[in-house]
This record gives structure tokens, C-alpha cells and sequence, in this order.
């Protein structure tokens, strides 16, 4: 089967990517997600061993602390980077031969433009949503305090200053069904529907 659409789905923490993945599975559409191949990663000793060389005032004994590890990503920008340096090709290399059997496929890439990984897709469908809205949404799956789901959002891209290119941007600020008009319109957008 050749690969003819692959769609990125994209936004800040709370902007509601896992919801617009989950109305696209719904749909019948193959949906993959960074965080999956993320916790594939998480279960790998060799990766968990280099992780734990890189990070080690992160460590518990030989292993790495990941509450630690999260603290510290998320007020270090240089420690964030060397993250991400770790995980993001593992992880992309995963998305994509997971999309590649498919017709059309959607990732959901929540670091996709911080990544620079957008041009590898032939989309983009990018989730906004008013900050208090993704806060309370964070705090309800995730028990989050305020300040570390700021620091969160502080750590991606402004939603407002997405590129334009390639990019459907869906404003979520509504109800269930407004996402559900938004999915079909994006999937239009780019000739699905």
C-alpha cells in the first residue's frame, strides 16, 4: 500500500490532541502517538542507562528518577535540549514507519515545530485553545499544579505564532461537537473528505 497522506496533529499541552485523535480512530483513521512510542523508550534498559549518564544528578541509585528528570528538563533549557536530542529521533523514526503502510495516517506530534519534524508531514493540524481552558484540562487528567503546567506551556511554541504553512488551525474552545466540525473541515482541507 503507498503512503499518500501523512497528517501531524499538533498543539500545547491542553489544547485537546488527544480528543481530536480520538474522534479521527472513531473515524475509522490510523492514529499513532509520540507519547506511545515515548513510553516504548521508557521501557528500554539500554535507553533508561543512557539516560541516566546524561542526567546524573537525576538518578536514584542506577536508575533515573523521572519526577527528577522532569523537574529539571522543565527549568533547564539545555538540559530540556539534550532530552529531547535522545528521544525525538527514536521516537519520529517510530511514527513514521508506523504511518508508512497506511494511506493516510495522523501523528499525534506535541513538539512537532519545536522539533523542527513539521516537513516530514505532508499537513498539519494544529490545536488552540484559550490558556485557562488548557489549564483546568491538564489539572483534571493529571493533577498538575498551575505552575508546572505553565512551565509546561513556557516550554512549547505559542500557538498564535504557528507557521502558516501547511498548517490547519483548529480553535478548540468550544464543545465536542465544535471539534468534531473543525476535524471535518481540516480533513477537507487536505482533500481526505
Amino acid at each position: 500500500m503507498t503512503q499518500n497522506k501523512k497528517i501531524a496533529v499538533t498543539g500545547g499541552i491542553g489544547s485537546g490532541k488527544t480528543a481530536l485523535c480520538n474522534i479521527l480512530r472513531e473515524w475509522g483513521y490510523p492514529v499513532f502517538s509520540c507519547d506511545e512510542f515515548t513510553a516504548e523508550l521508557w521501557r528500554d534498559e539500554d535507553f533508561l542507562r543512557a539516560l541516566a549518564d546524561a542526567f546524573p544528578d537525576c538518578r536514584v541509585g542506577e536508575k533515573i528518577d523521572k519526577g527528577r528528570l522532569t523537574e529539571r528538563v522543565f527549568s533547564d533549557g539545555a538540559a530540556r535540549k539534550t532530552l529531547e536530542n535522545m528521544t525525538q529521533p527514536a521516537i519520529m523514526e517510530r511514527l513514521m514507519a508506523n504511518m508508512r503502510p497506511h494511506p493516510v495516517a495522523f501523528g499525534e506530534v506535541p513538539l512537532l515545530y519545536e522539533s523542527g519534524y513539521e516537513g516530514q508531514f505532508d499537513g498539519v493540524i494544529a490545536l488552540r485553545r484559550a490558556e485557562a481552558g488548557r489549564i483546568a484540562a491538564v489539572q483534571r487528567r493529571s493533577g498538575l499544579s498551575e505552575e508546572e503546567i505553565r512551565a509546561r506551556m513556557r516550554s512549547q511554541i505559542d500557538a498564535s505564532t504557528l507557521p502558516g504553512r501547511g498548517c490547519y488551525l483548529i480553535e478548540n474552545d468550544g464543545s465536542l461537537a465544535d471539534l468534531e466540525r473543525g476535524a471535518r473541515d481540516a480533513l477537507r482541507h487536505f482533500g481526505i473528505l
